[in-house]
């Protein structure tokens, strides 16, 4: 049975003149975000009003309730993510709805896990207000995508944002805080590299990220050139830029320390040189393409002593593309998202860091 709840292991005064300061800083940090916000369509129009099903909170009250009843009830409530959650998250074919259920419930794992998940994520309000404002930008853009349920549960880390047919899902034991027991105990699973950014501030830039790589801009298998790689993830990562929240800081977008980022601003040139030293832009290997777009603690080859920042052809492409869209202004993301040459882009950039 594919459970992943046995990977846990317990340790169970101010005077007028500051006043006027005060003031004047305040007018500075409104003006600038209201310039920052005013870069943005007005999306007032788009009637959207998200809210987050809390499969978890369901899935839970069953535990003192009749097995047969609840299966039914899950079922009919949530459907297709029923099924999916018993037969591909937690479970397999091979086991019935039932009987995963009562290994559910009998699990203390599970009770602990839902118990956490539910004091962290007592109300998902701030989390719906930032993904409807999301998702206007994004309807915006995007007028006839279908906007997808979003369904909040727990499933001992078997996956973050699962998407399927009509919904989208929220794991929110893999957001739980970067501090949280349970990442300590998955360690050998999850390094802490990655769990790090297991946090609530990452669920609606996740979410984003995950529906524009699977639903609008899926990976083309003919894109197969690292500078093809760091440009469609570019474009992903600009295409966040413009519908997160401009308060969304860059380190969460791509999931970067703020010294990782900062490491990146001090070596952009350095970095650019190395891709064009060693011939790297046009390699199409796909092992030597992955260390340069894979999740990983730094990136080999460059930096000292492993300081390095992970996923360098990633960042790159999103530097290539902000410059791009700086260099051009009257191309519209839209027409950036649907284009596929590569070089095209790179020459259009004017990209040259030092």
């Amino acid at each position: 049975m594919m459970f992943h709840f046995d990977l846990f292991i317990f340790a169970i005064m101010m005077n007028n003149t500051k006043r006027f300061q005060i003031y004047l800083i305040f007018l500075c940090v409104t003006a600038f975000f209201s310039c920052r916000q005013g870069n943005k369509p007005n999306v007032d129009h788009i009637k959207l009003d998200i809210k987050i099903e809390r499969f978890d909170r369901d899935l839970y009250k069953g535990k003192s309730a009749d097995i047969i009843k609840i299966d039914s009830q899950l079922r009919k409530k949530y459907s297709v993510f029923y099924d999916d959650y018993v037969h591909r998250m937690v479970g397999d074919l091979s086991y019935s709805n039932q009987e995963i259920l009562r290994t559910l419930y009998k699990d203390q794992a599970y009770t602990d896990l839902n118990q956490e998940a539910d004091s962290v994520f007592k109300n998902m309000g701030a989390a719906e207000k930032e993904l409807t404002r999301t998702f206007k930008y994004i309807k915006y853009y995007y007028p006839d995508i279908r906007i997808p349920r979003f369904i909040a549960f727990i499933s001992g880390f078997a996956v973050q944002t699962p998407i399927g047919d009509g919904y989208m899902g929220i794991g929110l034991d893999m957001f739980l805080g970067k501090n949280s027991k349970f990442y300590r105990a998955i360690i050998k699973s999850v390094p802490l590299y990655l769990s790090r950014r297991f946090a609530p501030e990452y669920v609606v830039p996740r979410l984003t990220e995950t529906f524009a790589r699977e639903e609008l801009f899926p990976q083309r298998d003919e894109n197969r050139s690292l500078l093809s790689k760091m440009i469609e993830n570019g474009k992903v990562l600009y295409f966040m830029d413009q519908v997160l929240d401009d308060k969304t800081p860059d380190t969460v977008k791509i999931g970067y320390t703020t010294k990782q980022l900062n490491w990146c601003k001090t070596f952009e040139g350095n970095i650019w040189a190395y891709f064009l030293q060693n011939d790297l832009l046009f390699e199409t290997d796909f092992q030597k393409i992955q260390m340069y777009v894979s999740e990983a603690p730094f990136t080999p080859g460059l930096g000292e002593k492993n300081d390095s920042a992970p996923k360098l052809g990633v960042w790159t492409g999103w530097q290539i593309v902000r410059k791009y869209m700086q260099e051009n202004p009257n191309i519209s993301l839209q027409q950036l998202m649907t284009e596929q040459d590569a070089q095209k882009i790179l020459s259009a950039a004017k990209y040259k860091p030092k």
